[in-house]
């Protein structure tokens, strides 16, 4: 198991060349400490685990590491359907002023579509996201104040890699000398 940075993991994430709205996440506060914890899987893309804190409201500090290099049926189930309430993103930026001017263009006419036609919240989100050309969304269960069971199920799956990571993110608040994260 290789342990990195969080921001590598995402980055990961965002190149893998699998279907961008096929992950699903789950999340919470951490057990046991500062900041949050967070799954995120897809079918062919494996499952991944964040562990992050705010250092102060301007930096997100972590580690994270690739736990199973396929979401399997078992897996899944601790993963929400596309039906949940909560949705995620993760975004790249423009690559240029032409890039963004059509990127704003696509995302006129899908809010257009959408204003004349019914339609659910979650496919307006996912035109929303093929719209901005995001590499990684779907629905996720995160909990900003608790756990969600599904990720306490996670966590016991994923023992080793739970305790390895919890261990780099206490080395790195330490580190950091700010006691406990931002709040």
């Amino acid at each position: 198991m290789r342990i990195r940075e969080w921001q590598d993991i995402v980055e990961d994430v965002v190149e893998k060349d699998v279907d961008p709205e096929g992950w699903r996440a789950v999340g919470g506060s951490r057990a046991g400490g500062v900041g949050e914890d967070l799954y995120l899987g897809h079918p062919r893309g494996g499952v991944y685990l964040l562990k992050t804190y705010a250092k102060n409201p301007y930096e997100v500090q972590g580690v994270g590491t690739r736990v199973a290099r396929k979401l399997d049926d078992e897996i899944g189930s601790f993963l929400p359907e596309k039906e949940t309430e909560g949705r995620f993103a993760v975004q790249n930026p423009p690559e240029d002023e032409s890039d963004a001017e059509e990127k704003a263009r696509h995302l006129e006419e899908v809010v257009k579509a959408h204003a004349d036609a019914p339609t659910t919240p979650n496919d307006f989100f996912d035109d929303v996201m093929d719209a901005m050309d995001s590499p990684a969304f779907g629905p996720i269960d995160f909990d900003q104040y608790g756990r969600p069971d599904p990720a306490d199920e996670l966590s016991e799956r994923f023992e080793e890699a739970e305790d390895l990571l919890n261990e780099e993110l206490e080395d790195l608040i330490e580190d950091a000398e700010v006691g406990k994260g931002f709040q």
